[in-house]
């Protein structure tokens, strides 16, 4: 069998929702000063990525904020690779919004033994990996819409991708059509 590829999970509106104003729905866990709302489908999500996938985390949040919600929303001893907090991405400044941009670069991955090729981004803002877009599956940000089915779909498409010998060649931008 060959080796497996890597998924990298990023949290806030791709996993999780964290809003410091309560939705009608409790909230899954707190994690102050958030109301944290588990994406629907996610313990099953990351039990598939478990066993499919090798599987990371990169978030462009405190390592703090990261580790609390990493400890309540995945089951105890989940094997991650590594988790990359705001510590590891690039700071760039934004001058169209004026504002400072975390980029997510996966040279720092390829650091780490990677080969690009077998490198899977989930991410709900596809620009923070504006650097190497294609290894990226954008999702919609969740928002606590407890009909949400994204999670469901991708590991759909996951099946397919786990065995592409590039994932960089595939187009997935519209990943959601291509799923049969």
């Amino acid at each position: 069998m060959s080796k497996r590829k890597l998924i990298i999970l990023d949290i806030d509106e791709t996993l999780i929702f964290a809003t410091e104003i309560s939705l009608e729905t409790k909230a899954d866990f707190f994690c102050s000063p958030y109301f944290i709302y588990r994406r629907p489908h996610v313990d099953e999500f990351l039990m598939y990525c478990r066993k499919e996938y090798e599987v990371a985390i990169w978030t462009s949040a405190s390592e703090s904020y990261a580790l609390d919600v990493i400890k309540s929303l995945f089951p105890i001893n989940y094997p991650l690779a590594f988790i990359f907090t705001e510590d590891r991405c690039t700071k760039a400044f934004d001058h169209l919004t004026k504002s400072l941009r975390f980029i997510k670069d996966l040279k720092k991955v390829k650091r780490k033994g990677y080969s690009l090729q077998d490198v899977i981004v989930i991410e709900n803002n596809p620009s923070n990996i504006s650097r190497q877009y294609a290894n990226v599956i954008p999702v919609i940000s969740f928002i606590g819409d407890p009909s949400d089915n994204e999670l469901l779909q991708l590991m759909t498409y996951l099946d397919y991708l786990k065995a592409v010998e590039d994932v960089r060649k595939i187009e997935k931008r519209d990943w959601k059509n291509r799923i049969v």
